[in-house]
């Protein structure tokens, strides 16, 4: 298996109280990590870490140590590194425009829209009327929303690993699934979330000269939480799992400059305020469409809880095509008006067609192999009955677990030589309480990892199966397999 070989530090400040005891004492932590590859995917595993220090008198002579340390992380914040490895990465600058497009489409929401006349009239009331001016003044606006949202890239990356480990814990992902739908619900005016009206009224106090308009952009943000918060999350999430405070601060802070370049045009350009369009029936459609995004994230962020891999796909679909059926045909929002029912019509329809070309690949998806959940009774009882067995440990988090089972498990060749055999499988997703035991009889080190008993119960260690293989190799494995026991 290929492995890291190498370093890697991790950064911490340590701050002692005043009233701790002098003397040694040890801080005792856990490291919890897991490697993968392309191929094959570790176990997560926690060990041990701890910190032995001594507390002394303030004043007291000290001798320097771990000096070699220090200078490296001298050495990585004075090295400008940051923005050429971000350049390498395939699909950085692709990343970024998708996520300036989203910025975009976050003016669609309607906490944004009240914004214009707070925008406007701030604008409007300035005494500078040169142009230039203006322009700097759009610029500081702008400047200040872009500085609000990096502030909270920076943090979600610096705090990546606490994102990355609670995201696999099922009370974490339903709570955020529950977030989604009461936000959701919130747009279908079940209730309406809303800040506290003194921050909106600081947000929107002229504050006079150049700070006052990076004051406006600053709190811009703040004021369009509660909407846009919803879809920022997604953003702050993924950032947390990449764990790069440079691509958190770059990522938010290019979501913020299409977020608030429409909001700067108007800044800049008054006048184009008379070629919007009122708010009306359109922006509470658009309200309940974007209710209906927030649902679908919902079911997306409990995906990973069943672990049937069908079910996820399912609850997606349902949810698309019964939210295309609401807004074009059930919701009465601008019934009067023909035009506007018409699009309704057009736009549930092409949601609920979606939705079907989403789902029709499940209903002629490839019948795959029958696993049963691993026991030992059942290893004995294939060994009784004289049967070769197959056993498959895998993981939700195995990526390659994913491609074989979509590329191998579900070949017709493969499903119909598996009946066979007596297959069964354990889920390493979750701890529980065989795991442990089992790799350590087996010696298994990571996953995939597909183990072949012969008719008499003991493992063929030649044919193991320990990274991701083409269907042509599984087959000729199993047929080995067959053919060993034909001759014994």
């Amino acid at each position: 298996i290929e492995v890291f070989s190498g370093q890697v530090r991790v950064r911490a400040m340590l701050r002692v109280k005043k009233n701790t005891p002098l003397g040694k004492h040890v801080i005792k932590g856990k490291l919890s990590y897991q490697a993968c590859s392309n191929k094959v995917c570790l176990p997560p595993e926690k060990i041990p870490v701890p910190i032995e220090l001594d507390v002394v008198p303030d004043g007291t002579p000290v001798k320097a140590m771990n000096q070699e340390e220090f200078r490296y992380f001298e050495e990585q914040r004075q090295a400008p590194h940051l923005f050429p490895v971000a350049q390498s990465e395939t699909g950085f600058w692709l990343s970024l425009l998708f996520i300036f497009l989203g910025g975009l489409a976050l003016n669609l929401t309607p906490c944004i829209y009240p914004l214009i006349p707070i925008t406007v009239s701030y604008f409007g009331g300035k005494s500078e009327k040169v142009f230039g001016n203006s322009i700097l003044h759009g610029i500081l606006y702008l400047t200040g929303l872009a500085v609000t949202n990096s502030v909270l890239g920076v943090s979600s990356a610096l705090s990546g690993g606490m994102f990355g480990s609670a995201l696999q814990n099922p009370a974490v992902l339903i709570f955020v699934a529950c977030v989604m739908i009461a936000l959701g619900l919130s747009f279908f005016g079940f209730w309406e979330i809303r800040l506290p009206g003194i921050l909106t009224t600081i947000a929107s106090r002229s504050y006079k000269g150049y700070f006052g308009t990076f004051f406006m952009g600053l709190t811009l943000g703040i004021v369009a939480a509660p909407c846009v918060g919803p879809f920022i999350l997604g953003l702050f999430t993924y950032v947390g799992q990449r764990g790069d405070p440079f691509l958190g601060f770059i990522y938010f802070f290019v979501l913020s400059i299409g977020m608030g370049l429409p909001l700067c045009v108007l800044a800049v350009f008054s006048g184009a305020i008379e070629k919007l369009p009122m708010s009306g029936d359109w922006m509470v459609w658009i309200r309940k469409l974007m209710g209906w995004v927030l649902f679908g994230m919902a079911a997306y962020f409990i995906g990973p809880l069943f672990t049937n891999p069908d079910v996820k796909p399912i609850i997606i679909t349902i949810v698309i095509i019964v939210g295309g059926l609401h807004l074009g045909w059930l919701d009465k929002t601008g019934r009067g008006l023909r035009q506007f029912s018409m699009i309704k019509k057009v736009a549930g329809t092409l949601i609920m067609a979606v939705g079907l070309v989403f789902f029709i690949p499940t209903l002629h998806e490839r019948e795959g192999i029958q696993w049963t959940p691993f026991h030992d009774d059942l290893l004995q009882e294939a060994r009784k009955n004289e049967r070769p067995v197959i056993f498959d440990l895998s993981a939700n988090w195995c990526k390659p677990c994913e491609e074989l089972e979509e590329r191998v498990f579900r070949d017709p060749e493969v499903v119909d030589l598996s009946k066979q055999f007596v297959t069964l499988r354990m889920d390493l997703t979750r701890e529980n309480p065989l795991q442990d035991e089992i790799l350590h009889r087996y010696n298994v080190i990571g996953v995939p990892a597909v183990l072949f008993f012969n008719d008499k119960g003991i493992e063929e260690r030649k044919l193991r199966v320990e990274s991701l293989v083409s269907r042509d190799e599984f087959l000729r494995r199993m047929k080995e397999l067959l053919e060993l026991d034909s001759t014994q």
